[in-house]
C-alpha cells in the first residue's frame, strides 16, 4: 500500500493526478452503464419481438377459430421476417408460409389449446440467424391445431451491434473530455495556489511585510492564503521586536562601555603596577565595543538593508594605518609592509571594517609575524595579509596561513578598481 501510494505521488502534480482519477472513475462508471444498458435494451427488443409474435399467434388462432385461413389473415410484410405453420397434434404442417414450403415442422413443442410456449432457435431457411418461435395450442371446429410463429432476431441483434459500436467509440471520447476538463478546471482552480507559492517564494526576512494575494473566493484556498499572511504577520511582529531588542540593547551597552574606557585609561596612567593586567582589560573593552557596534549594523542592516556609499579610497592609508595600530596593540608580533599606492570605489566605513576584520584575525593566530600586502595588477587591486599561524589543514609550504582581499574591475587602469571579494584560507 505504502509502494502504490509512492507511485501516486510521484506521477505528476495535482492536476494531472486529479484528470486521471476523475478519467479512471468516469470510465469504470461508462463501463457498468453501457454493460447495463446493452443488456436492457437487448432484454426490452426481445420483449417486443416476443409482443409482435403473440399478436400474430392471436391473429391465426382467431382466423382458425372463424374458419378462415389464417396465412390470409396473418400476412407480415417484407421487414417483419416473420414465419407461420399450421400444425395438427401429431406434427402435420398442414399450412406454411411461403417461405417454409415443404419444410418439417420448424419446432418440437405440442402445446395444448389454451398454453402458449417460447423457444429460440435456429430454422432450416435461416442463415444462421436465431429465430423467437411462439407455439400457441388453438381448439377449432375441426380439431385442434397449433400455430407456431417464428419472429427473427436479426433487427435485435443489429439494433445491440449499433448500440455497442456507439459505446465503444463514445466511451473513450467521454473519457478523454472528461479527463482534459478536470486538468483543465483544476489548474484554473489552482491558481491561486501558484501564486501564493509564487509570492512566499520572493519574502525574505528583510521583506516580512509582504503578504500573499487573498483570492476573492471564499474557500480553501482563501483561508489558506489568510492563514499564511497570518503567519506572516507573527513572523513580522516577532523580526521587528528581535530587531528592537537588538538595537535598544546596543545603545544602552554603549554608555556603560564608553564609562569602562574612560576609567581603565585613567587607572592605566595612574596606576604602573598593574598597567600589564589594564592593557588586557583595555583590549577586551575595546572588543566588546566593536562586538556593540556590529550589533547595531546587524540591526540597521535588517531594518534598512545594507546601503554601500562609494567614493574614492586610498587603500594604501588604510594599510598604513592598520600596520600602525596593530604595531601599536601587538608589540610582540613582527609586522612587515609592502604597500604600493591603491585607489579603489567602495564604501569607506565598511572597507575599513572589512580590512580591519581581517588584520585582527591574522592578529590572532600569528604566532610572531604578521604581513601586509597592497599592490595593483591588470585592472585590479589586492590587500594580502598573511600569518604564520597555523591555519586550515591545507598549508602552504611555510605552514603559514594566509588572507586576501581584491577587488576586481573590466577598467584597465589598476588603481581604479571596482567590486570587492574576500579570501581567507586562515582561521576566523
Amino acid at each position: 500500500m505504502a509502494e502504490r501510494a509512492r507511485w501516486w505521488s510521484r506521477l505528476g502534480g495535482v492536476r494531472l493526478r486529479s484528470a486521471l482519477a476523475a478519467a479512471c472513475v468516469v470510465a469504470v462508471a461508462v463501463v457498468v452503464a453501457g454493460l447495463i444498458f446493452v443488456a436492457t435494451a437487448r432484454s426490452t427488443l426481445t420483449d417486443n419481438v416476443d409482443a409482435a409474435a403473440a399478436q400474430r399467434a392471436d391473429q391465426a388462432a382467431a382466423a382458425l377459430r372463424a374458419g378462415e385461413d389464417p396465412l390470409e389473415e396473418v400476412r407480415p410484410d417484407a421487414n417483419d421476417q416473420a414465419l407461420i405453420q399450421i400444425l395438427d397434434p401429431s406434427g402435420a404442417v398442414i399450412a406454411a408460409s411461403p417461405e417454409l414450403a415443404g419444410v418439417p415442422p420448424i419446432t418440437a413443442q405440442r402445446p395444448a389449446p389454451g398454453q402458449r410456449r417460447f423457444e429460440e432457435r435456429t430454422i432450416p431457411v435461416s442463415d444462421d440467424d436465431p429465430f423467437r418461435i411462439l407455439s400457441e395450442g388453438v381448439a377449432t371446429r375441426g380439431g385442434d391445431r397449433i400455430v407456431v410463429v417464428a419472429q427473427s432476431r436479426r433487427p435485435i441483434n443489429e439494433s445491440v451491434e449499433l448500440v455497442t459500436r456507439s459505446l465503444l467509440v463514445g466511451m473513450p471520447l467521454l473519457v478523454l473530455v472528461v479527463g482534459v476538463a478536470t486538468f483543465v478546471f483544476v489548474g484554473r482552480s489552482l491558481r491561486p495556489v501558484e501564486a501564493i507559492r509564487r509570492r512566499v517564494a520572493t519574502i525574505t526576512g528583510r521583506d516580512l511585510h509582504a503578504r500573499v494575494p487573498v483570492p476573492a473566493a471564499r474557500d480553501e484556498v482563501a483561508a489558506l492564503a489568510e492563514t499564511m499572511n497570518g503567519m506572516l504577520d507573527r513572523l513580522e511582529s516577532a523580526a521587528d521586536a528581535q530587531r528592537r531588542f537588538v538595537a535598544d540593547a546596543s545603545h544602552e551597552l554603549r554608555s556603560p562601555l564608553a564609562t569602562i574606557q574612560v576609567g581603565l585609561d585613567l587607572l592605566s596612567a595612574a596606576d604602573s603596577a598593574h598597567r600589564t593586567q589594564l592593557r588586557r582589560m583595555q583590549g577586551e573593552a575595546q572588543r566588546l565595543g566593536r562586538l556593540v557596534g556590529d550589533l547595531l549594523l546587524l540591526a540597521r542592516v535588517d531594518e534598512h538593508g545594507l546601503t554601500l556609499r562609494r567614493t574614492d579610497v586610498d587603500l594604501d592609508d588604510i594599510a598604513y594605518r592598520e600596520r600602525e595600530r596593530l604595531a601599536a596593540q601587538h608589540p610582540h608580533l613582527t609586522v612587515r609592509a609592502r604597500i604600493d599606492p591603491v585607489r579603489v570605489s567602495a564604501d569607506t566605513h565598511q572597507l575599513e571594517r572589512a580590512v580591519r576584520n581581517l588584520v585582527d584575525n591574522a592578529a590572532r593566530h600569528a604566532r610572531s609575524r604578521v604581513t601586509i600586502v597592497v599592490r595593483a595588477a591588470a585592472g585590479s587591486a589586492y590587500l594580502l595579509v598573511a600569518d604564520d599561524g597555523p591555519g586550515y589543514p591545507r598549508r602552504s609550504g611555510n605552514g603559514s596561513s594566509t588572507g586576501s582581499c581584491g577587488w576586481t574591475t573590466p577598467a584597465p587602469a589598476a588603481t581604479a578598481a571596482r567590486g570587492w571579494a574576500c579570501r581567507s584560507p586562515g582561521r576566523s
